[in-house]
């Protein structure tokens, strides 16, 4: 498997972004994802993570108070295969080049996997703080 990572600009919702972002379980991602017409402007910078040409996740960035928002969105079908870790790494790099000192996440109490997704952010680097959110320092290599 040789993942490729695509900026997106501009970010416009389509039948991918549906089939992995749209359709999550409840509880995942906000449920207006559900609702957007086909394309729609999306907020934010995207990025999608490929395979000989199959959408298989993405990665999306927000920058808030200095810092980077960050969600990750794999097809349940390339989990376990990297996808997830692929696209964090790479929004990490993003978030360095824009001078940001943290990449943050936060994930729902309505998050059917909560705990298992927490365990993963955690294993890779992340720190939970007082209000809830993940967070993890952008490192500068190099």
């Amino acid at each position: 498997m040789t993942l490729s990572w695509i900026a997106e600009n501009p970010p416009l919702w389509d039948a991918d972004k549906m089939r992995i972002v749209g359709q999550a379980p409840a509880g995942i991602f906000d449920t207006r994802y559900s609702t957007l017409p086909e394309g729609e402007q999306v907020p934010g910078e995207w990025w999608r993570v490929e395979d000989d040409g199959k959408t298989l996740g993405y990665g999306w960035l927000e920058l808030v108070w200095g810092d980077a928002e960050i969600l990750l969105a794999t097809d349940p079908e390339a989990r376990g295969r990297g996808v997830g870790g692929f696209a964090l790494e790479n929004l990490a790099k993003v978030a360095a080049k824009h001078g940001v000192n943290y990449i943050n996440n936060i994930v729902r109490p309505t998050h059917p996997a909560a705990d298992e997704l927490t365990a993963w952010l955690t294993k890779r680097e992340f720190k939970l703080v007082e209000d809830g959110r993940l967070v993890r320092r952008v490192r500068r290599d190099g």
